[in-house]
């Protein structure tokens, strides 16, 4: 029987130091590592194969790790772990608007690091089904192709627009969509720069598979950006 795949994670980062030291620690705790001082590196890394996870560093010499996060999000949904020496809100946030996954600054604790990745990964793979057509989070199935939201046995009704936000939710989740993002992601929605209609939905929305909606776990507001999708439904 052949062994199991350890998942990959490609470093980016121009800290060569910090990238062996990283290598060695993942390598250590069951992944296999590759690193990447720039954008040319890492773009030889990935044509070569395309990693399970990365590690990308907002501090590049040259171009910079959000431009590179724009063109990654253009090419494969990877989990994208971001680093910075940086540790302002603005910057955390500007990260996970483009498309981070996470966010870590620097310096950080190894373990951490680590733990997010595995947390990651294992959200990367939870909610969909390998079909596509079905999405599971908590005690909820969404039937795509029915178009139809189960808890358990029970079948919860939504309304159309509903509906639509909740497919946008699951389709991307742990990621920070904003109200511009969400708009187009709902078809047959007409663009209106005043518009409020998508708080409207959420707010409907977290009645209906919120057991607080007034303290979510699924549907987390992420203050002046948007909205993230928790399919875990922790607090972490």
């Amino acid at each position: 029987m052949a062994e199991p795949q350890l998942p990959s994670v490609l470093i980016v980062d121009d800290d060569q130091e910090l990238c062996d030291l990283l290598q060695t620690y993942l390598e250590t705790n069951g992944f296999r590592a590759r690193s990447a001082g720039d954008a040319a590196g890492m773009r030889a890394a990935v044509a070569a194969r395309w990693p399970d996870a990365l590690v990308l560093d907002l501090m590049l010499p040259g171009e910079d790790g959000l431009s590179i996060l724009r063109q990654i999000r253009a090419e494969r949904d990877v989990p994208v772990l971001m680093l910075s020496a940086r540790g302002e809100d603005m910057d955390r946030i500007i990260g996970l608007e483009v498309g981070a996954d996470d966010y870590m600054a620097k310096p950080f604790n190894p373990r951490e690091l680590l733990a997010r990745l595995r947390a990651l990964l294992r959200r990367q793979t939870g909610p969909q089904t390998a079909g596509g057509t079905e999405f599971r989070f908590g005690p909820f199935r969404l039937d795509v192709a029915a178009r139809l939201l189960w808890r358990g046995p029970d079948e919860l009704a939504l309304t159309t627009a509903e509906y639509d936000l909740l497919e946008a939710f699951v389709r991307h989740p742990n990621r920070v969509l904003t109200r511009d993002t969400l708009i187009d992601l709902i078809q047959g929605h007409d663009r209106d720069p005043f518009d409020r209609s998508i708080d409207n939905r959420v707010t409907r929305l977290r009645r209906k598979i919120e057991a607080d909606a007034g303290a979510p776990h699924y549907i987390r507001t992420v203050r002046g950006s948007g909205y993230l999708f928790n399919p875990a439904g922790d607090r972490s």
